[in-house]
């Protein structure tokens, strides 16, 4: 053991990446937001939520539940398409963005546990649901299973970088040896976590406007998380290449391309098929009369523009075969999938109230959701400047 603490010490100590500036912009921006997010965290859990939060009765749920968390998972979904692209469906020339797609998978989901503590508090009793006093028939127990055997999975997927990195190379080959079955393993779980989140929507019909309410909610989620995964990992990938080409071997360099197109031409098919269900799910809930409402044009708003659009753009970019499209198209994606989420779990729902009980975020919580993303982005580039994420550790290029 002593051994194993003093390697990762020693790698942990290397000069391995270019010494920079300390006070460059980037380390400026991320330090006084990450000492606003230290801040805040003591005030949470010290003072309580009311000191940080506009939470109330009417309103439980907010920000750190519909962006923390909704739009986490669905974002962090790149960790199963890709690796399904890759080892599932045998399409190898994706393999490349296997790693990146699954680091981010990783610090998403243990990001969203992490931001789930500010809503929820009491950090102590996290292991209660699954290990102490389990609640079978309810939804959030499933959520909370799945997300806790998706994140193992997701570690161990991860693992064969930090292990490459390390030099442990009989632990690195028995994991890899179980590459096939983390996948198929991931995919049922993701399949079952994304859907169910989109079931505990289910439970307030009353609450969520009828536009958005259905009982198709499970599949929207599941689907949607699809399209979220690909275009995260085509953003992912141009954000990388601009900030960490240095990092990329040739084998990532040329396979980019591919990887973006292919993508988009699969997001664009996925995201016709979502706007298809969604008109279905409107005809059989016959909820046709309120798109002449306000609601109804927020919610054409939504669909056509955050939704349609970018997936005629992601065709366009497949066919054109220009970057370009796709880039934007991806990012487009990104916007609109927090914005159904956040359609559904904060501005649709309690639609009824006045506007004076409606809930709107403080500028604390804003900020703490602000400081955990940035947290996500600091580790994500520590480990891509030291670990095999963006190109293929030399004594590994065989296997």
């Amino acid at each position: 053991m002593k051994q194993i603490v003093d390697q990762i010490k020693d790698k942990l100590l290397e000069k391995q990446v270019p010494q920079t500036p300390w006070l460059s912009p980037f380390n400026v921006i991320t330090g006084i937001i990450l000492a606003i997010g230290l801040v805040l965290t003591i005030l949470r859990f010290t003072m309580g939520l009311e000191t940080v939060t506009n939470l109330d009765n009417n309103n439980p749920w907010g920000i750190w539940i519909g962006f923390d968390l909704l739009c986490g998972v669905a974002l962090a979904a790149g960790g199963y398409v890709t690796s399904a692209t890759c080892y599932i469906f045998g399409l190898k020339r994706f393999h490349s963005a296997v790693r990146p797609a699954i680091l981010t998978a990783f610090l998403g989901y243990a990001l969203v546990v992490l931001a789930l503590h500010y809503d929820v508090g009491r950090p102590w009793r996290l292991p209660y649901p699954v290990f102490y006093s389990q609640g079978t028939s309810s939804l959030l127990f499933e959520v909370g299973l799945c997300v806790f055997l998706y994140l193992s999975v997701l570690f161990i997927e991860y693992s064969p970088a930090a292990l490459e990195w390390l030099g442990f190379k009989r632990a690195r080959n028995l994991i890899v040896r179980l590459t096939l079955v983390l996948t198929i393993f991931g995919v049922i779980l993701s399949i079952l976590h994304q859907s169910s989140l989109g079931a505990l929507f289910m439970i307030a019909p009353s609450k969520l406007h009828p536009l958005w309410y259905s009982s198709y909610l499970p599949v929207y989620f599941f689907i949607s998380s699809m399209f979220a995964g690909m275009s995260m990992v085509i953003f992912e990938g141009s954000l990388a290449h601009r900030f960490l080409h240095h990092k990329m071997d040739s084998t990532h360099l040329d396979e980019s391309r591919g990887v973006t197109l292919g993508f988009s031409k699969a997001a664009s098919f996925v995201m016709m098929g979502y706007v298809s269900i969604k008109i279905i799910g409107l005809a059989m809930d016959n909820h046709w009369h309120y798109l002449a409402t306000g609601w109804g044009i927020w919610y054409l708003v939504e669909l056509v523009g955050f939704v349609v659009f970018p997936a005629l753009l992601f065709g366009a970019a497949h066919r054109e075969k220009n970057l370009t499209f796709a880039r934007a198209a991806a990012l487009w994606t990104v916007l609109g999938i927090v914005l159904n989420r956040f359609n559904i779990s904060i501005i649709a729902f309690n639609y009824h109230l006045p506007a004076d009980q409606r809930y709107f975020p403080s500028l604390m919580e804003i900020a703490t959701s602000i400081f955990i993303v940035t947290l996500g982005v600091v580790i994500y580039r520590f480990i891509c400047t030291r670990m095999p994420i963006l190109h293929e550790h030399p004594d590994y290029k065989a296997h």
